[in-house]
């Protein structure tokens, strides 16, 4: 009778437009198993061009970046990396943000204020098939699934119409929000339009306290967080 070998090294890349992150990831992963073979991308256009030269097992992804979105990200990766776990880490603790996540294919949702304690486990989970949320949270979502509390308005937006929210409650210009996400400056300013219209808000500044009392703002994170 011959004795298993050991599993094969689990294959990670890291998707983050924040070096910094990205480097505190990496020593949190390295402490975790050395064995560990981890890549990292800045943006869903490098990490997809990744995923087509060599095999992963596990994707870690945050939900706000330049260009490509995580949430499109994972809905392009999908179709073509059907075997790819993904686990979204993000800034953003609301549910909202992880039940999109999860729409799109997520397997697992931490945010980053948890990273330092919860991310073993999270990816050991979501790697092995599972799913992983935060207790918090999952407290939260399952409140909002059975109808015990009130879903925000903000909800019935598009994913990109969401992006473009933060972005403007974040003090970004149009021109900076279209550069940002390589869209016009008109589809930007058709995106506001229709922000305003869904959640019944007559300014930008009412738009502004809107996502600042929902915890809409930009992603904003220094070293400390992953230290």
């Amino acid at each position: 009778m011959t004795t298993p070998g050991p599993a094969p090294a689990l294959r990670i890349l890291l998707v983050d437009d924040h070096a910094v992150v990205r480097e505190g990831l990496m020593r949190i992963l390295a402490r975790t198993d050395s064995a560990w073979k981890v890549s990292e991308a800045e943006n869903g256009l490098q990490a997809l061009d990744l995923l087509r030269r060599q095999p992963f097992d596990l994707a870690i992804i945050d939900l706000s970046m330049p260009g490509m979105s995580g949430l499109e990200f994972m809905r392009r990766a999908r179709p073509e990396f059907p075997d790819l776990q993904v686990l979204v880490l993000s800034m953003h603790a609301e549910e909202q943000y992880a039940l999109r996540a999860f729409k799109s294919g997520a397997r697992g949702y931490v945010t980053k204020d948890g990273v330092a304690h919860e991310l073993e486990a999270a990816v050991r989970k979501v790697a092995a098939g599972g799913t992983y949320v935060s207790p918090e949270l999952a407290e939260r979502l399952v409140l909002q699934f059975n109808g015990s509390s009130e879903p925000p308005r903000h909800n019935q937006l598009s994913d990109r119409e969401i992006e473009v929210l933060r972005r403007l409650v974040a003090g970004e210009r149009p021109v900076d929000i279209a550069q940002a996400l390589h869209l016009s400056i008109k589809t930007v300013s058709t995106h506001k339009s229709r922000i305003l219209e869904r959640l019944q808000l007559d300014s930008l500044a009412a738009l502004v306290r809107y996502g600042l009392e929902h915890g809409l703002g930009s992603e904003n994170i220094g070293p400390g967080l992953l230290d």
